[in-house]
């Protein structure tokens, strides 16, 4: 081996060790964030529910943390987050649900926790129908079914003139029917020998 060979390989080696480095030791980037007024709470929850509506959940997720940063118990901003975060079923399952049922079991009254269960069920069902893997006719139904036995047990706990839970138990329903989805077949295969 020639003295440059040996130089050029002391010069790369000590090169990726620099490098190697810095990747170690280099944090994600992270910012302070900016706290929210009280006073622009309501204002900011608005903007959330538009942003939903334009299809854009990860702003209006985006927001509703930042009014829980202000106010932990904020219940509109925990139903609009716990919206946005289903409105990602399919992109995100995992993450997203497990934070959905979360937010569901912290709100303030039983008929809450109950249907918002509920509303994770259902789009969860959608969102499995909709991925068309094997199978997913059976776990939307049974995601389905799910959904409905939240909505029937919330609906007596409903305020007077609230059908919510009726109307998502009948969509369920008709979901149901109208894609002929059956609970998963028993299959009784013989032991293995």
């Amino acid at each position: 081996m020639t003295s440059t060979s040996v130089l050029f390989r002391l010069f790369l080696k000590t090169l990726i060790q620099k490098i190697m480095n810095q990747v170690k030791t280099e944090a994600p980037t992270t910012f302070k964030l900016k706290a929210l007024s009280r006073d622009g709470i309501e204002g900011a929850l608005s903007k959330a529910d538009q942003y939903r509506l334009l299809n854009q959940p990860k702003l209006a997720e985006s927001i509703c943390l930042d009014v829980l940063e202000v106010d932990k118990t904020n219940h509109k901003a925990k139903v609009i987050l716990l919206l946005a975060l289903t409105d990602q079923f399919g992109q995100t399952f995992s993450a997203a649900s497990k934070h959905a049922n979360e937010l569901a079991k912290s709100l303030q009254d039983e008929y809450s926790q109950l249907y918002y269960t509920g509303i994770i069920r259902e789009r969860m069902g959608t969102a499995t129908l909709n991925s068309g893997n094997p199978g997913s006719n059976f776990d939307a139904y049974e995601w389905f079914i799910e959904a409905m036995d939240f909505f029937e047990r919330a609906q007596p706990l409903a305020p007077p003139y609230n059908n919510n839970a009726i109307l998502r138990w009948n969509t369920c329903a008709r979901t149901i029917m109208q894609y002929d989805l059956k609970e998963r077949p028993f299959e009784n295969f013989p032991p293995l020998e």
